[in-house]
């Protein structure tokens, strides 16, 4: 029976540190492309705009429905066929944006929507716009309403990022299968992979709950 190799570890840890760090920089792309997705997404659901909730739905049900492996080549693969041709990175980047902005918009719409319909009239009431009343009105309820849903729509798009493996992005699962293929000890290798997602997940967890925090405080 072979013995759990802690040197491996210690050696490969600068390697994945340099997929955890791409995973890293991906996620945070991603996010902040999926959080404005997502809000325009969710806001135009409950605009009252046919045309948009249209759109919205149709977007949404199509994310929900398909695979996000099959979303991240259909960007990858998919967009040079079209004379559009984008490294890894950002293929992963737009792929995981795109498909968390889908389920963001239903957070965000669900937030909104949870809101007493009695505020909305009030403030149509008292001659407020439709837009104003979405943005001083209802937005700054939402926002304390989703932020416990949008943290953990977060760490799931950080966890699946471990997909862009498959188009060989070096992020932290593709680093680590490039170690195993070198070393044949993927016991030793996958457990300091998942240490380190771990210890990811665990900063912006975290980081969410000190934001959360906050914005009851100030609310």
């Amino acid at each position: 029976m072979s013995r759990f190799d802690l040197a491996l570890i210690i050696e490969s840890v600068p390697f994945l540190l340099q997929g955890a760090l791409y995973t890293v920089q991906v996620s945070v792309l991603a996010i902040a492309f999926g959080l404005v997705l997502g809000w325009l997404l969710g806001l135009a659901a409950v605009s009252g705009v046919t045309i948009l909730r249209a759109i919205t739905g149709g977007y949404v049900q199509f994310i929900r429905g398909t695979p996000l492996l099959v979303q991240i080549f259909l960007i990858y693969f998919g967009l040079p066929a079209l004379g559009v041709n984008l490294p890894a990175f950002w293929s992963g980047v737009i792929a995981l944006g795109l498909n968390s902005g889908g389920f963001q918009a239903e957070i965000v719409r669900a937030g909104v929507e949870s809101i007493d319909r009695g505020q909305t009239e009030a403030a149509r009431s008292i001659g407020m716009s439709l837009f104003q009343t979405l943005l001083f009105i209802l937005v700054p309820q939402t926002i304390r309403r989703v932020i416990p849903p949008l943290t953990n729509e977060l760490i799931t798009l950080l966890k699946s990022s471990s997909l862009l493996s498959a188009i060989a992005a070096l992020e932290l699962t593709h680093a680590g299968q490039l170690i195993i293929a070198r070393t044949f000890a993927p016991f030793e290798i996958y457990a300091a992979v998942a240490v380190l997602y771990l210890v990811i997940v665990s900063v912006l967890s975290r980081g969410s709950a000190l934001l959360e925090r906050r914005v009851f405080v100030n609310y």
